[in-house]
């Protein structure tokens, strides 16, 4: 097995997996933060490292960048398919999505 001349000891290999078990907690202790004192404070961290939270209202829904929880009914045309609410962050790590944020979309109010 060759050795990394630039890392011999695997130290950055090991510091990337250690970076992410700690990104993946972040999260995960971001979404069951009951104060909202500490989610800011959790948000402003991880933005210190290049983790930044994806809010996407008043966007054009893209079901490849968004993940739908449900539709808010709308008689207005021009809102239908915009993004009414995110109801979770998603969040990107310098430009790679970690994780996609789940919003509520404008749809057509059934009639009856």
């Amino acid at each position: 097995m060759a050795v990394d001349p630039i890392d011999p000891y695997g130290l950055l290999e090991t510091a990337l997996s250690e970076r992410r078990a700690v990104v993946l907690l972040c999260l995960y202790a971001l979404d069951r933060a009951r104060s909202t004192g500490v989610a800011t404070q959790l948000e402003r961290g991880l933005a210190e490292v290049g983790i930044r939270a994806l809010r996407p209202d008043g966007e054009r829904f893209d079901p490849a960048r968004h993940e739908a929880a449900g539709t808010v009914p709308t008689d207005e045309a021009e809102l239908i398919g915009t993004i009414a609410e995110t109801e979770a962050a998603g969040f990107v790590d310098h430009g790679r999505v970690l994780r996609a944020p789940v919003v509520l979309v404008y749809a057509r109010r059934e009639t009856s």
